[in-house]
């Protein structure tokens, strides 16, 4: 029954465990069952990098049995500090680290009655759309193993979409959720930038990043939402104290709901699969109610240059804290110097080294102002075309979430051409709202997600779309 139950969704596990026909233990030792049969050996996933059973049985043991998410196993970035196992973000300047304190949505979850069974496989330090950046190997795709999962939160989505868990926790800073969620096929939530907590989750771009959540249906990913979601001024500055409405349960029409289609999101070189997908979604949405409003976001085409002077300068800031002195990693040298060049260059990947190098130089003298400050107008631009939109009764826009579906693990070598992998993403991120993706159907097997965009902590109205979109796709949308 354990076996079947993991199989289902995060709803059913917590209401058979609060009815006492299964023990949150049973779910660990399910979870892990799937983890051993998935995850292992040369063409296993490599989706989690660290799990301790006996840890995970001692927490369900005394796990509460009445929580919204009671005896659900979940797995969490590693990016998400947790004191039970390691937090490595995936870079070997942070192998075997344990963090002495736990970030707020890991506590949230556990007071929920969810068990943590894993810390899962990432790009490192966030940086990277496929997984294949992180220092502990590449991690696959559960729907064919020779491509890649997404990134940078590949190895949570993996988990999911795996059944390993029905629900997982990744990072955003410019689409790491949606892309991975859309190439693996399950759904994938972006929260507005401070409706999360972000305590406990390791900075790669202050003002980009969010915790986001993963689950095989809308539902999960809405319970889940529900859990985490709210208030933590105390821990996180930029928490914002916002009171949070139910996500879960909504069903019915879209009478009244106007869903706008942005030009700027179909070019010409969309692909034809992905566009026809795109349209079915149109027409299950209009078969709901809804009306589809064309729209325009014009400084849409300025979002990955923007996107890629910001996060890299606030990551060169955010990570100078890895220098060897105080935790991680440490190489002796011949002096200060020396240690800090060894460290660094040996604890780092080719990826973020690039990142970082690129973020120094945007941020040095003379050209702070040429490309940082600009970069920063730039996003206002950005986050304006939004508002305008919302404004003029649009409560959502609807998006492929991605051109194509999964790549090759491999096949693309060129940095700037994985960097265009997020080229429908990353706009929430600058302009701060919400946004998420959900299957939509396959291309020649392989899943495509549609990406919901709503307006700033109107998550509500998103998952009121997103769960009649589900239910008038039916089979489509559960991949």
């Amino acid at each position: 029954m354990s076996v079947t139950l993991l199989a289902s969704s995060a709803a059913a596990i917590a209401a058979a465990v609060q009815n006492g026909s299964a023990t949150a233990e049973n779910m660990v030792e399910a979870s892990f069952d799937r983890a051993r049969e998935v995850d292992v050996g040369p063409s296993g996933l490599n989706c989690i990098l660290s799990a301790d059973i006996n840890a995970a049985r001692s927490a369900a043991s005394t796990a509460t049995k009445s929580g919204a998410l009671a005896g659900v196993p979940v797995v969490l970035k590693d990016n998400i500090a947790t004191p039970t196992l390691f937090t490595s973000c995936g870079s070997r300047i942070l192998e075997g680290y344990i963090s002495p304190y736990e970030a707020t949505v890991a506590r949230k979850l556990r007071e929920a009655g969810a068990v943590l069974v894993g810390k899962s496989n990432m790009d490192e330090f966030a940086m990277g759309s496929s997984t294949e950046h992180s220092a502990f190997g590449t991690s696959r795709n559960p729907l064919d193993r020779s491509r890649v999962p997404g990134g940078s939160s590949g190895g949570s989505a993996a988990a999911v979409a795996a059944g390993v868990v029905p629900i997982a926790l990744g990072s955003e800073t410019g689409g790491s959720v949606r892309q991975p969620a859309a190439f693996c096929g399950i759904v994938g939530v972006k929260p507005t930038y401070g409706r999360i907590s972000r305590f406990g989750l390791v900075a790669f771009a202050s003002s980009l990043d969010n915790i986001g959540v993963f689950g095989r249906t809308v539902d999960d990913a809405a319970r889940t939402m529900e859990v985490i979601s709210g208030d933590d001024t105390a821990l996180d500055a930029t928490s914002v104290a916002s009171a949070v409405p139910k996500y879960s349960g909504h069903a019915g029409d879209l009478k009244g709901i106007v869903i706008g289609k942005p030009k700027e999101y179909f070019p010409l070189s969309l692909p034809a699969a992905t566009r026809e997908r795109t349209d079915r979604a149109f027409e299950a949405l209009r078969a709901r109610g809804a009306e589809i409003r064309d729209v325009s976001l014009p400084h849409t085409d300025y979002a990955i240059p923007v996107y890629y002077i910001i996060a890299p300068a606030e990551c060169s800031a955010n990570l100078a804290r890895f220098d060897g002195v105080r935790y991680g990693l440490r190489i002796e040298g011949e002096g200060m110097r020396a240690m800090y060049e060894a460290t660094r260059s040996q604890g780092f990947g080719a990826e973020v080294t690039r990142r970082i190098l690129l973020g120094t130089y945007v941020l040095s003298a003379g050209y702070y102002d040429a490309y940082y400050k600009k970069a920063m107008e730039v996003r206002e631009l950005i986050r304006h075309d939004f508002t305008k939109v919302f404004a003029a009764g649009v409560h959502a826009l609807f998006t492929p979430t991605t051109p194509t579906t999964a790549f090759k693990i491999g096949a693309i070598s060129d940095p700037y051409e994985m960097y265009l992998s997020d080229i429908f993403t990353v706009t929430a991120n600058l302009a701060e709202v919400p946004a998420m993706s959900q299957p939509i159907g396959r291309i020649d097997g392989l899943p495509i997600g549609g990406q919901l965009i709503a307006a700033r902590f109107d998550e509500a109205t998103m998952f009121r779309i997103a769960y009649a979109l589900e239910a008038e796709l039916g089979a489509e949308a559960h991949v």
